[in-house]
């Protein structure tokens, strides 16, 4: 099982580059829900509908794990380390699902190779 960092599903469903590495993972992955909504936001920033992009993805292999108050409090945990980095909500609630579930977790943002943190990370570009 691996955990998707928006920009790795969005990756794979927009052919961009490394969406090959996620393919090859799709069928044993799970994504946050955070990260799910930052998904369709993309989408509906291009004016799809909403729920239409939710159905698609929900009926993918993709499962979507809920963001619960312990996930709160473990992406909350990682600020001191993520946040000089940039990364926002959504990277630390990808981070946090890797960590929870002790699975890795994939990104297309190189960035994350400077973390320090209990979870191996694959970027796949």
């Amino acid at each position: 099982m691996i955990a998707l960092d928006a920009s790795a599903l969005l990756a794979y469903m927009f052919r961009e580059a490394g969406h090959e590495i996620v393919a090859e993972k799709i069928g044993e992955s799970c994504i946050s829900a955070v990260n799910l909504s930052e998904v369709i936001s993309r989408f509906a920033r291009d004016g799809h509908n909403s729920w239409s992009v939710l159905n698609q993805i929900t009926q993918s292999a993709v499962e979507t794990v809920p963001f619960l108050a312990e996930d709160a409090a473990l992406a909350a945990a990682l600020v001191p380390t993520a946040r000089p980095l940039g990364l926002s909500l959504g990277g630390r609630a990808c981070l946090a699902l890797g960590l929870s579930r002790k699975i890795p977790v994939y990104t297309a943002d190189r960035i994350w190779e400077q973390l320090t943190v209990e979870v191996s990370i694959q970027v796949i570009r």
